[in-house]
């Protein structure tokens, strides 16, 4: 008899790595997937905590499952994730219903639970990272991991995919539940890394993307005492057969080494985005947060990066309305994206979370009026000077790693209006070496191979091409990041 899982992701990549390895170990106990969650014999959540409003929606979600429960006591239901490690008590307490909660780092239990729930008709499992007490409340060094078990059919694309190369995180920011979640920071062994990455390739997987909290900050000890960074981790993967690009993300500001700079530029799979959060550009904030650096610091990270790679494309976070924050600070972090010109930025309202030293210490004393405007400003600082930036590309020729219709193509074949083949003309999208996403007309069977698209259009996030069919010289690829 099959059965039938339907699973939820909300949250980062990690969290889109960890739904694609639960669901590839449940393949191997005979599920199949499933998109209707009423045929679903079990029910998955893979959650977040890192803001109150994926929270909030997991809680809805698991509400809506309340009368399906109740109608059929068989049907699993189950929190995954960081949720799942925080507050695993609540979670009971809200959704009585659910049978398992399971934190991120025990995932590899997850089709051993879903057997014991089944068997025990009704009894709840709980299973997550032990603490190890005291007033921190510090998660302790005991991640499990199954990494290598992949599934191609869960990515976005099956010939882009992520390979988490550390776990958890050391920097305790103020504000942030990751310590909490994921634990400590753990690199993973350089030599179980390039056995999964031959995989990937094998399964056909163009692009890589290597994960980690702080993923600049990676590094593994190895039992004679030597180390492997991840400049030098650059370098193995590197040379793997039919990986075509390697991608990085999320690096910590302090980190940035001269040594992984001159790697990024000089090895050509290599991508020259980077995304380095700032946070924010004041100092006063920035100490707050215990984030660990100065504005100073962040603009002389810039420099470096400026004076390694001839074409950086950087991105960055930012937290408006972060405790005590006041307009003079705001400014600041202004001034800041003025200044560094950032690809793109991801900006959000300050929201405090459970159990981190800033909702235990410092009060969130910025209303809520004000983050929405300052979150606005920023936002709209931000979109000016992407569309600026992408200026510099008018007329260029870039590779370009097709990924898949576009939304608005999706639109129209779902609404009826078009019938898309192998040959129909349609509305593509993928991205540049340098992660712009670029849209142009094409056919499906495109999808997938890396093409060279001259760009007539830019907007603040999408440049807009054709592909070009003839000879493209050197001069032409000029501006590939």
């Amino acid at each position: 008899m099959t059965k039938r899982l339907y699973i939820e992701t909300v949250g980062c990549q990690m969290n889109v790595l960890d739904s694609e390895m639960v669901v590839a170990s449940l393949r191997r106990d005979g599920y199949e997937l499933t998109s209707d969650i009423e045929l679903a014999d079990t029910i998955l959540f893979n959650t977040c905590s890192v803001r109150e409003q994926s929270e909030n929606k997991t809680y809805s979600a698991l509400g809506r499952l309340k009368d399906a429960k109740t109608k059929n006591p068989h049907k699993i239901i189950g929190v995954l994730g960081c949720m799942a490690q925080k507050d695993q008590r609540l979670i009971f307490e809200r959704a009585p219903f659910v049978d398992l909660v399971v934190g991120p780092g025990q995932l590899k239990q997850v089709p051993e639970l879903i057997a014991q729930s089944q068997a025990g008709a009704g009894q709840q499992l709980a299973v997550s990272l032990q603490r190890t007490g005291g007033s921190s409340d510090v998660v302790k060094r005991s991640h499990e991991t199954f990494d290598p078990l992949r599934d191609p059919t869960m990515r976005p694309t099956p010939f882009q995919a992520f390979l988490r190369i550390q776990i958890g995180c050391d920097k305790f920011c103020t504000y942030c539940v990751v310590p909490m979640t994921r634990g400590p920071e753990q690199g993973r062994e350089p030599a179980q890394l390039i056995e999964e990455a031959k995989i990937l390739a094998d399964q056909g997987c163009l692009e890589i993307t290597l994960l980690g909290q702080t993923v600049n900050s990676y590094r593994y000890r190895h039992g004679d005492g030597r180390s492997t960074n991840l400049a030098e981790l650059l370098h193995q993967l590197h040379e793997i057969e039919g990986i075509r690009r390697l991608k990085f993300v999320t690096n910590y500001p302090k980190d940035m080494t001269a040594e992984l700079l001159t790697a990024v530029r000089d090895l050509p799979k290599v991508s020259p985005y980077l995304h380095v959060p700032a946070q924010s550009g004041s100092n006063e904030v920035l100490k707050r947060m215990k984030r660990g650096y100065t504005v100073e610091d962040y603009r002389e990270m810039m420099d470096r990066i400026r004076e390694h790679l001839p074409h950086p494309s950087l991105a960055s976070d930012f937290i408006v309305g972060f405790s005590g924050e006041t307009e003079e600070d705001f400014q600041k972090t202004i001034e800041l994206v003025e200044e560094c010109r950032f690809k793109n930025s991801f900006i959000f309202k300050y929201s405090e979370r459970t159990g981190t030293k800033a909702a235990n210490l410092l009060p969130d004393d910025v209303p809520y009026p004000v983050k929405q405007r300052r979150n606005n400003e920023l936002l709209e600082v931000q979109n000016r000077i992407s569309e600026e930036e992408n200026h510099r590309f008018l007329g260029a020729t870039v590779e370009v790693l097709v990924e898949g219709p576009s939304k608005a193509a999706v639109k129209r074949e779902e609404s009826g209006e078009t019938t898309v083949t192998g040959d129909s003309p349609l509305q593509l999208t993928g991205r540049t070496p340098c992660d712009r996403i670029v849209v142009f007309e094409g056919n499906l069977r495109q999808v997938g191979q890396i093409m060279p698209v001259a760009i007539y259009d830019v907007s603040a996030f999408t440049l807009h091409g054709a592909v070009v069919t003839e000879h493209v010289g050197p001069h032409s690829l000029a501006l590939l990041t």
